[in-house]
């Protein structure tokens, strides 16, 4: 298993890492210098990428290598992918000589058995490379290589399928971090001394993704949260190792869509990622707790997401869905949103792509890594830690489910601060469900998780309402801040306009919250049986 950690970096910069006393302190020899030239090879409808596997043929020194990646997980930074690797005689790849060396469990060893995949192996992308290598020792022992690469992908001409005979590039300047020997952790240590020096962005995607979107023209996509397989033999403490990556897979995976400054799904789905982290640190609070400066830190960057999905949600749905006398007035609030969710994404992007957001989840993934919480463990946290997890997920379950009731007994004659608390604990709630889900029977699992999800639909509708009534209060002060005085009429109009609304919607809520949609489905929920 390849694990190795992925920094971009900008192509002025590039001097800056060459100088840095860490490379000077810790290389081991001379640094080594090669010239690469890869060609990536895949069906015409790219079937390897679509089962997530990468198949390149390099040529360096002379030399013909062939490399299969396949599998793997991306979190926070951190590549983990099987690997395979082996000469060839020259730029086509051997099959034969890959079929004997992957595993009869793994899933590609099929695909690449099958006739019509490998009659139809193509070249798609390539890329070529100036690569500079230092092998590093750290004081600790670990081993560790430093790649710094700079080139171009390239798809197209007469490498690829372009059929129009045109050739597309992206240019690539990146480090790769590559753990030889030694704790992984040892990885984040060194970046996190790379970064103080050198502005450095973790990296989400290899070569091989980049060079298919190149050659696919694939956009970029949203990543949602990915089903958690746990296992009842697991311990506790490798069960929230497995619920953190997966929570880090969904950050990280938004992380481009987010930096691009306009994807509204990007926006909410990596601050879905965050909210089920800082959820999960919750449940586990009594066996290990996150430092209060990395704490702060995922504050800070929730925040940052939080007011571009607020401004969101108001300009394209709280508004969106007003009709009749009101439509005319949330028309011309929704422009006005708009400019200030335009203004919040670019905010977002900005926290997003800065060293800052790059500190916060190197040092996320190095906590992880080393199970730093064990240094302030009793001995009493450490056996909780250490036995099985099917017992912990039934009373964590329990503990929400009771902490829900409770905040729901006067839900129907809630104010809104109450309304919020019982969404918030119907939120937690749902967010464990899913987290321990393969621990239950699916069957018990579905209708517990489907009534709280209706439940937070009936919740979130009256939750938005009082974001909303907040953003309608600034927009005009806002709007006003940012024009001229030559539109002062048009600021009043903008300030009637924000009053009706916020009128309306709260008559609406109140009358939502009375119609007995709430009152339902919280005794549907009350209903269900625990899947613990």
């Amino acid at each position: 298993m390849e694990i190795e950690l992925k920094l971009l970096l900008a192509q002025q910069d590039v001097p800056r890492l060459r100088a840095h006393p860490l490379l000077a302190q810790t290389t081991q020899g001379e640094p080594q210098l090669l010239r690469m030239h890869d060609i990536y090879v895949d069906t015409p409808d790219l079937q390897l990428c679509r089962h997530q596997a990468g198949l390149r043929v390099r040529q360096v020194d002379g030399r013909w290598v062939q490399t299969l990646k396949a599998g793997g997980t991306v979190s926070g930074g951190l590549h983990s992918r099987h690997e395979w690797e082996g000469e060839v005689p020259g730029p086509q790849p051997d099959l034969a000589a890959l079929d004997a060396a992957i595993g009869r469990k793994q899933p590609i060893r099929a695909l690449l058995r099958q006739d019509a995949i490998r009659d139809a192996l193509q070249p798609v992308f390539s890329t070529r490379m100036e690569r500079t290598v230092w092998q590093l020792r750290t004081p600790q022992g670990d081993q560790i290589e430093c790649v710094l690469d700079q080139g171009v992908i390239e798809s197209g001409g007469d490498g690829a399928d372009g059929a129009d005979g045109a050739v597309y590039s992206v240019p690539v300047s990146e480090i790769e971090l590559e753990l030889k020997q030694g704790q992984a952790a040892s990885l984040f240590d060194v970046a996190l001394a790379l970064l103080q020096d050198v502005p450095l962005q973790l990296g989400h995607m290899s070569k091989a993704e980049r060079g298919y979107r190149l050659a696919a023209s694939q956009p970029l996509q949203a990543v949602k949260a990915q089903p958690l397989a746990l296992d009842a033999a697991m311990s506790v403490e490798q069960v929230f190792l497995a619920i953190a990556s997966n929570c880090l897979e969904q950050v990280s995976g938004n992380q481009d869509g987010v930096a691009g400054g306009e994807d509204v799904e990007s926006v909410h789905q990596m601050r879905v990622g965050l909210r089920r982290l800082r959820s999960a640190l919750g449940m586990f609070k009594s066996l290990l707790v996150l430092p209060d400066a990395l704490k702060g830190e995922l504050e800070w960057l929730g925040g940052a997401l939080g007011e571009a999905r607020d401004w969101d949600v108001l300009a394209d749905n709280t508004l969106a869905q007003l009709d009749g006398v009101a439509a005319t007035d949330a028309a011309a609030l929704a422009e006005a949103a708009h400019a200030q969710a335009r203004l919040k994404h670019e905010q977002a992007a900005q926290a997003v792509t800065s060293a800052r957001y790059t500190a916060c989840m190197l040092g996320l993934q190095r906590w992880l890594q080393a199970r730093a919480w064990r240094d302030s463990c009793a001995a009493r946290q450490l056996r909780r830690l250490d036995a099985r997890v099917s017992p912990f997920a039934r009373a964590t379950l329990r503990k929400d489910q009771r902490r829900l009731i409770k905040r729901g007994k006067r839900l129907l004659h809630a104010t809104p601060q109450q309304r919020h608390r019982v969404r918030i604990a119907a939120k937690k709630t749902r967010y464990a469900t899913e987290f321990f889900a393969s621990l239950f029977a699916g069957r018990a699992v579905k209708p517990y998780v489907g009534r709280l999800s209706a439940l937070q639909d009936e919740l979130g509708w009256l939750n938005d309402v009082q974001v909303a009534d907040r953003l309608l209060q600034e927009l005009p002060e806002v709007q006003a801040g940012q024009a001229d005085q030559a539109d002062q009429s048009a600021q009043d109009r903008l300030r009637l306009h924000a009053a009706f609304v916020r009128g309306y919607l709260a008559a609406r809520a109140q009358a939502q919250g009375s119609d007995g949609r709430m009152h339902k489905a919280w005794r549907r929920f009350k209903a269900v049986r625990l899947p613990a």
